[in-house]
């Protein structure tokens, strides 16, 4: 054995090219031991020589096997230490909920009661996909929901564009096909996820950051760090551990579907697309088309599939005067041919008693039927609640149209930024009055014009801090629980500029109304002097105040735990004990720090001879109301969770546009089908439904 050894040793040395004395220095051996192998001399090498010589050989595969086995042993297996992905982690974090959050919505929706409709498709006209050589490799496209991987995995560059009429069932497509994917997913695979295009506006953000944020807003734990700086979120999209599943592409902003079709030509991201033809086929015929990728035709749904479904979804035997009108043709034949129809008149006839399908056929016009399954599917979905109902469901169709989105977005509701600003004002005003009234004016009627003076002045401060703020984008819900950070970025530095800067606007308010009420009391009052002091002082302590506290509130932000954001609800809660806990926070450090700020301004005034009158205790009560009122001003009026409170929960409930207990509407909706989730959001079950509502406005 060790003479074949040595033999072979020679022959892989020669067939290299080097001497022994060359290969004996770079496997970093004697030259004696070299020599003594080829010879037979040295007998059974140990494994560490033998890997060396190996090495230095640059023997792979086969060869490497050959040479180990010629010593008479097995190469040791050497055990790669495990290394901690963070990626892989979130990723299959990721896919653990985005699985859990599709399996609940088709259970919600009835997909698969009793038998899911036949979604078929066919391949899309030339006209609408790129060339097969730059697809890879002409496939037959055809194929049904449960075909809809199988069908993918034929598009050689992984991108397909899904087309159909208004709800032809697109999104079921969707959903089946995340599920499927999932389900044969191995744990090196992308996880795909279904974006709503219809938030995207390609020419303010690219269609990867517009990814990430996304994926954080429904899935905070992802605005964690990633490994290479940014978010959790943005190095899954980048290394392209995401699948985008961007679904609505016709519900992008009008004007937007060219620049979006542009910038989605700008990747080469593996990718699945829905739209309706009509949208896609403009934009295709104003730019080109989506790049690599291939694409299908949702087909309208037969009279034999209706004959197959709507007689089992009851046991009443009534759907059949309408099978043979739809057999016949006519204008039935045209409406019940998308699922999003059918599934209508399956809810108001088949799971409404006493309601006859029968009365389908009193309508001579398509576009008549397809209104009338509209109107009616609220009332069957509520009974006598439903005209209680409608004009909530109304002004929420139409505050999505205004705001240009399908996304019931709870950190949304409210106006403009000027007409917010205006309420938060009010608000805050009212609220700091209440406060200072109670604890410092004693309820006097020199106390309340006091009083009525702060809250007015704290009322047009934080309501200008929210119009500044919001006026570039809506204010966003806080991620995050108390607990400090190590590093201060950007954000700190601006909300410590920002709490500087109304902070002081504050102070000196403040201090202003003093002088003017100490004026008022005592005539021999210095109004010049006092003025300069008090506004002085106060807009300088404030002011420093403010930026502390607003600094400490951005550095103690980290991501939230992905369970206790899991629905609409959660994150509102988990928002809600944020702040709550950010106020609490606020008024000692506002309070300790205003006493001793002033306490040193106070002594250096002395010292110049100014004759100042201040205590500690008055100093401290004076920081404990000021911090209270501007923790409570800040709640209010710089976080998404206040505005969600002022407006949602008061404001348009008081004038009967929304119902009073709101998240409890909400969610009622969703179990009864009429609207659906999507992530963090809350949408209108179809597109066409939040039409509907919008135009009953």
């Amino acid at each position: 054995m060790t003479s074949q050894f040595g033999v072979l040793l020679r022959q892989l040395r020669r067939q290299a090219g080097l001497s022994q004395e060359a290969l004996a220095h770079s496997a970093r051996v004697g030259t004696r031991t070299v020599r003594g192998l080829e010879t037979g001399e040295r007998t059974n090498p140990n494994a560490e020589t033998m890997r060396a010589l190996a090495k230095a050989l640059e023997l792979t595969g086969a060869e490497r096997a050959e040479f180990f086995a010629a010593a008479g042993r097995d190469e040791p297996v050497q055990a790669e230490p495990v290394r901690f992905d963070p990626l892989a982690e979130a990723a299959e974090t990721l896919k653990v909920a985005v699985e859990a959050r599709w399996r609940r919505e088709e259970e919600q929706r009835q997909i698969h009661d009793p038998v899911p409709l036949p979604v078929r498709w066919d391949g899309a006209p030339a006209q609408l996909q790129d060339s097969w050589l730059n697809i890879g490799g002409e496939a037959d496209l055809g194929g049904r929901v449960d075909q809809v991987v199988e069908v993918y995995r034929r598009v050689g560059s992984r991108r397909l564009v899904v087309l159909g009429r208004a709800g032809a069932g697109k999104t079921v497509l969707t959903t089946r096909f995340v599920l499927d994917l999932l389900k044969a997913r191995d744990t090196t695979d992308p996880v795909p996820v279904i974006f709503s295009l219809g938030s995207w506006h390609p020419e303010r953000i690219g269609l990867r950051d517009w990814m990430a944020e996304q994926l954080i807003r429904d899935h905070p734990f992802l605005e964690a760090p990633g490994p290479s700086g940014g978010t959790v979120a943005a190095a899954l999209v980048d290394a392209q551990r995401v699948l985008p599943v961007l679904d609505g592409f016709d519900e992008i902003a009008a004007g937007l579907h060219r620049p979006a079709l542009n910038a989605l030509n700008t990747t080469t991201l593996p990718l699945l697309l829905t739209s309706r033809v009509d949208e896609y086929r403009d934009a295709v015929e104003g730019t080109d088309v989506l790049t690599s990728a291939a694409a299908v035709v949702v087909a309208d749904l037969t009279s034999d599939d209706l004959a197959d479904y709507l007689p089992r979804t009851t046991r009443k035997k009534v759907w059949a005067p309408v099978l043979d009108e739809v057999r016949g043709g006519g204008p039935l034949a045209k409406v019940l041919v998308t699922p999003l129809m059918v599934a209508l008149a399956r809810r108001i006839y088949s799971d409404t008693p006493d309601h006859d399908p029968a009365e389908l056929l009193r309508f001579h016009d398509a576009d008549e039927i397809e209104r009338h399954l509209l109107g009616s599917f609220v009332p069957a979905v509520y009974g006598t609640d439903a005209e209680r109902v409608q004009p909530w469901l109304g002004h929420l169709a139409d505050h999505l149209t205004r705001l240009g989105t399908h996304d019931v977005e709870w950190w949304r509701f409210g106006t403009s930024s000027k007409v917010t600003g205006v309420g938060v004002g009010l608000a805050v005003g009212l609220a700091d009055l209440v406060i200072e009234a109670v604890v410092l004016a004693a309820l006097t009627v020199r106390g309340l014009l006091f009083a009525t003076m702060i809250g007015l002045a704290t009322g047009v401060i934080f309501g200008l801090a929210h119009w500044y703020v919001v006026r570039a984008a809506p204010l966003e819900p806080v991620r995050t629980r108390l607990r400090l950070r190590g590093r201060l970025g950007k954000r700190v530095g601006a909300r410590a500029l920002l709490g500087l800067a109304f902070g002081g606007a504050a102070g000196g308010a403040y201090g202003l109304v003093r002088a003017t009420a100490f004026w008022l009391v005592t005539p021999q009052y210095s109004w010049t002097t006092g003025v300069l002091v008090d506004v002085g002082v106060f807009a300088l302590v404030f002011g420093l105040g403010a930026g502390l506290v607003f600094g400490l509130v951005a550095a103690m932000e980290v991501p939230l735990d992905v369970r206790s954001a899991g629905s609409p609800d959660d994150l509102i809660e988990a928002n809600r004990r944020h702040v709550l806990a950010l106020v609490a926070m606020i008024v000692p450090v506002f309070a300790v720090f205003v006493a001793a700020a002033t306490g040193v301004v106070v002594g250096g005034l002395t010292a110049l001879r100014f004759d100042v009158v201040w205590s500690p205790t008055t100093a401290l009560a004076l920081g404990l109301v000021g911090g209270a009122g501007g923790g409570l001003a800040y709640g209010l009026s710089l976080t998404a969770w206040g505005q969600w409170v002022l407006f949602a929960r008061i404001w348009l409930p008081l004038t009967g546009r929304l119902p009073w207990k709101l998240p409890a509407f909400l969610d009622d909706a969703y179990r009864r089908g009429v609207l659906r989730r999507a992530g963090a959001v809350y949408q209108f079950r179809h597109a066409r439904l939040q039409e509907h509502f919008a135009r009953l406005r």
